[in-house]
């Protein structure tokens, strides 16, 4: 076993460590913070697949159930696929990590996490990454790092470093924060409508805050670090790279400014045949490499791509770099589905559906390290092949769908109602249609449309975008000539420096995502990205009022209308009753959903979109959580016999006397003659004295109904009674312990 090393960063308590575990991964390091410990073991394969032509990077966090003294649920009691706070993990780490490894290195790279112990105090995503940059900073493997990250909260308008997971319940802002020693690198969250300037102000604590993590890493790589490995990077034949600049000259350039996407994919189509046809006539069919055309022909599209920008200023059909794309959206565009809409950005489109459902719809959440246990907004986003013109292997949502879901989900939450204002459980289902640049900030424009069809009050309308990069550095390695692009397409989040997609109100940002391919983002740049996606922003919302000035007045008439209720939070067990077979005898016959406020405040909330159903139930809930009225005849059960009479419960928990002389409309000598123990008795409540003992007549309900019959039309109405008089007997007023 190696010798143990440790650093710690000053001002977050972090414990670094190494050469206690895994001694055989290229480097290996534990974090801790409190008493949650992450693991991470970076290891590089020595060579790389023949005929590979990308840089296979996998990052893989996972929770043991173990680390929180729990075990797995299930048959199998073992840990299945990754949960989606580890697959969203995994991402956090992944993106700010790889544009640090060098040009052409394609051996593969695994970075694996474990969640080890959690005080369920400390959240473990921030330790994963600072444990990825420790282990790759230490080990052999070629990486311009380090890099630290940091979660930064705001609590009473105040920045606070990492948050626990109880004090982000009163933060209004959740910023993951990546950046290198002088620049940002990957930044990650969601605010509650936070102003521009705060917003950069935040960024800037960040950058500070980072510093001694990432001068404990450094400190750690000196003491016992391993010196980096010389691999072989896998670059094009020199050959194959002079014929293909030769056939493709300058036509390149034409072909990359081609206004619509499927001209574009045509053109690089046919000179890409076109070279291949010159490599084999010169060089014979096995004299060049099928992945050395493709590097290649990438790296001539990206030159052509950047130039033309940074040059000319004009990008793919001429547009201006802070041009729009044609907007268009419609709202309602389906039958049936409570909430619909179409957003269109050029070539993006998005079906977005919204779905309400009762509260007890919403998703459980099983989280190993603390926080919410539930959640009653979800959106899903579901990408396919068809979107880009593609075919392939249809399977479950991939990392790439969870992590723009989240997104998407995240930058629209802070604008949803709160339950006791709107108390329905709300999906959002985004399909992309077309795919051509950010379809995840498509989602959240088409979503919040979709929403507003749906007749979800929302605060405030949502937009996003995304701003591209593309820029050049001098001899020092500094940027010296730059572009900010707003609404990137694809090829120009490809090709291009950056992808920094904002979302947010016309008050302030709620979401926000930066991807970068460069080693670091200045800050002036981040500025002038903030303000252009500002500009974008608002142009956005106001195309979106003008498709739907504010949220339905009236739902969907598909939706389930709600019902509130109020009973004594006493009750709460008799409305559910043993094992929930009250409230579910109430839902089966009624048809109604209904949920129970988990405050104990008393709130039951009756969702239906059937009048008739919901008055049911609402006469099914009073009669289980009423009070014993004066006047109105119940269905009971004896639940004691005396001399002097019979004691009936007419409601769950409440009973009264039946004197023996109230038992029939003749002399009754013995109580037994007319009932016994457990039988069912139709009685009607005479009078309730002020110690609230009740007293109940059999004989004046049988007079009653025997008058109902007869046409008695004032006896009925005398009677108080709360049955509707189109029901039958057995039908009245009957609480769930008649059943």
């Amino acid at each position: 076993m190696n010798q143990k090393h440790t650093a710690t960063v000053e001002n977050t308590g972090m414990i670094i460590g190494t050469g206690t575990l895994a001694g055989q991964a290229n480097g290996a390091v534990t974090v801790q913070v409190g008493e949650t410990t992450i693991f991470v073991a970076a290891t590089a394969a020595n060579t790389t697949r023949e005929g590979q032509d990308f840089f296979p990077l996998q990052v893989d966090y996972r929770e043991r159930f173990a680390a929180a003294g729990r075990f797995p649920g299930g048959y199998f009691k073992r840990e299945g696929r990754p949960s989606e706070k580890e697959i969203l993990t995994s991402r956090l780490c992944d993106r700010p990590c790889r544009p640090l490894f060098p040009k052409g290195f394609l051996n593969e790279v695994q970075l694996v996490g474990l969640l080890l112990s959690t005080d369920q105090v400390n959240e473990p995503d921030v330790l994963m990454v600072n444990g990825c940059s420790a282990a790759l900073a230490i080990s052999d493997i070629p990486w311009s790092g380090p890099i630290a990250c940091v979660r930064i909260g705001q609590i009473d308008g105040e920045f606070v470093i990492n948050p626990t997971i109880e004090d982000q319940y009163s933060s209004d802002l959740d910023l993951i924060y990546v950046g290198t020693e002088t620049e940002m690198l990957m930044i990650e969250g969601s605010a509650d409508q936070i102003p521009e300037a705060r917003f950069i102000e935040a960024l800037e604590f960040a950058q500070e805050a980072i510093q001694p993590t990432i001068q404990a890493i450094k400190e750690l790589a000196r003491t016992c670090g391993k010196p980096k490995k010389e691999f072989e990077l896998v670059l094009p034949d020199e050959k194959v790279v002079e014929i293909t600049r030769r056939i493709v000259g300058e036509r390149i350039n034409e072909v990359v400014r081609a206004g619509s996407k499927q001209a574009r994919q045509e053109g690089i189509a046919a000179l890409q045949e076109e070279v291949e046809s010159a490599l084999t006539s010169e060089l014979g069919e096995d004299g060049f490499k099928e992945t050395h055309l493709k590097m290649i022909m990438e790296e001539l599209l990206e030159k052509a791509y950047r130039s033309s920008i940074l040059e000319k200023r004009l990008r793919a059909g001429d547009r201006k770099p802070d041009e729009l794309r044609a907007l268009s959206s419609k709202v309602g565009v389906l039958p049936r589905v409570h909430g619909s809409a179409i957003f269109e950005r050029g070539e993006t489109q998005a079906l977005v559906l919204t779905t309400l459902g009762p509260t007890g719809e919403s998703q459980d959440l099983d989280a190993l390290t603390g926080g919410p246990k539930s959640k009653s907004f979800i959106l899903h986003y579901n990408f396919p092949h068809y979107s880009v013109g593609e075919t392939g292997r249809i399977m479950g949502p991939g990392r790439r769908e969870v992590g723009h879901g989240a997104l998407a989900e995240r930058s629209l939450l802070p604008v949803i109602p709160p339950e006791d204002i709107f108390p329905y459980s709300i999906r959002v289902t985004s399909e992309i249609m077309s795919s051509n640049g950010s379809t995840s900030m498509a989602s959240i424009c088409g979503g919040c449309l979709s929403l507003m069809d749906a007749g979800v009050p929302l605060a405030s309308p949502v937009a996003g975008i995304s701003i591209g990069l593309v820029s050049a550095k001098d001899a020092d390695g500094r940027i010296d000539d730059y572009v900010t692009l707003t609404d990137i397409l694809g090829e120009e989040d490809h090709f291009g420096d950056m992808d920094f997609k904002i979302a947010g109100t016309s008050e302030g940002i709620t979401g926000f995502q930066l991807d970068l391919k460069i080693d670091g983002l200045p800050f002036g740049i981040v500025r002038e990205a903030v303000a252009l996606s500002r500009d974008a922003r608002l142009k956005i919302i106001q195309h979106m009022l003008e498709t739907l000035p504010t949220h339905r007045e009236q739902l969907n008439e598909y939706a389930p209308r709600i019902e509130t209720v109020m009973i004594d939070p006493d009750k709460i067990g008799a409305l559910i009753g043993p094992g929930g077979k009250n409230i579910r005898r109430i839902t089966e016959i009624t048809g109604a959903n209904i949920d129970i406020a988990e405050d104990n405040s008393g709130k039951v909330f009756i969702y239906t979109n059937n009048g008739e159903a919901m008055e049911r139930a609402i006469k099914e809930i009073n009669l289980v959580c009423g009070k014993i009225e004066e006047g109105k005849i119940y269905r009971g059960v004896v639940k004691g016999v005396k001399e002097f009479g019979a004691f009936v419960e007419v409601l769950p928990g409440q009973e009264g006397l039946v004197h023996i002389s109230e038992l029939a409309d003749f002399r009754v000598r013995r109580t037994e003659d007319v009932c016994k123990l457990g039988d069912e008795m139709i009685v009607k409540c005479v009078g309730v004295d002020e110690r609230g003992r009740v007293r109940l007549s059999r004989k004046a309900a049988l007079a009653e109904l025997e008058a109902r019959k007869s046409g008695g039309d004032g006896a009925a109405e005398d009677s108080g009674s709360s049955a509707p008089e189109e029901e039958s007997e057995e039908e009245q007023n009957q609480p769930s312990s008649a059943n």
